[in-house]
């Protein structure tokens, strides 16, 4: 099994020498509804105290305009009738009016949003992780299209992982009792199928895979709990690692998670 390594610790803490002194760099973040909305801002506010980005945009629905201050760095877009993003260009031209997005969901089921969301996934032009729900609407909505996406970077649980194997019919099935070998052997096929990042969360061990390649580092190298690695943070330290490490995303993804 060359192509998985289970590492004891990060050898990858020289990247953080990349991170420039002076700010550069977009990130967007997308995500929220009329009802839910902490976790983008939070995520902003960390990638904002962590990493010397130029600009951090929070994408919205316009139905939070009441909510939230008309801050610069607020683009509030159109919505539909229940406060969930609606069907827009300017939505569709913001993914690719950045360096990286980051899609951190709360769409609250909604068909419309579902279908908007996918479609500019889908088109994106520049790095694009999604996470959370956001992973269950691409599983329901043109997922074989983005899967070719090699912009698109997936954090995601392993039972989101199954659901989205299964949209696109692919012939093997991850477990919740699968061992961590044959975990890492599926994301080691499946990454070799299509172009796409995938970072999840099984039996203790992140694993971070990409073109055929696997690694795995315990959680317990990190900050996190099982449930906190779900918050949004962890993806804007993978955004923020990799908005200045590009075209490393395994290493960069473990440089920016382990601590």
């Amino acid at each position: 099994m060359n192509y998985f390594e289970k590492l004891s610790e990060n050898p990858y803490k020289d990247m953080e020498w990349n991170i420039p002194e002076k700010k550069q760099g977009n990130i967007n973040i997308i995500g929220g509804n009329s009802g839910s909305f902490k976790t983008e801002i939070r995520a902003a506010e960390f990638i904002d105290a962590t990493f010397p980005v130029q600009e951090i945009r929070l994408i919205l629905p316009d139905a939070l305009k009441s909510k939230l201050p008309n801050l610069p760095n607020f683009l509030f877009v159109p919505s539909t009738d229940v406060g969930t993003f609606a069907e827009s260009q300017i939505l569709l031209d913001s993914f690719n009016a950045t360096d990286y997005n980051v899609v951190l969901g709360d769409l609250s089921h909604n068909t419309e949003t579902a279908r908007v969301i996918a479609n500019a996934i889908k088109n994106s032009e520049k790095m694009t992780l999604v996470t959370r729900d956001t992973v269950d609407v691409i599983a329901d909505n043109l997922p074989e299209r983005i899967l070719m996406n090699e912009n698109v970077v997936f954090l995601a649980s392993i039972a989101q992982l199954q659901k989205l194997l299964r949209s696109v019919y692919y012939p093997k099935m991850l477990l919740i009792s699968s061992s961590l070998v044959q975990v890492a052997e599926i994301l080691h096929k499946f990454t070799l199928s299509y172009p796409v990042g995938i970072i999840t969360l099984h039996n203790g061990q992140i694993l971070v895979s990409s073109s055929g390649n696997v690694k795995a580092i315990a959680l317990e190298k990190t900050e996190y709990s099982p449930i906190s690695f779900w918050n949004g943070e962890v993806a804007g330290k993978i955004a923020g690692m990799n908005l200045y490490n590009p075209n490393r995303f395994v290493e960069a993804t473990i440089a920016g998670i382990v601590r």
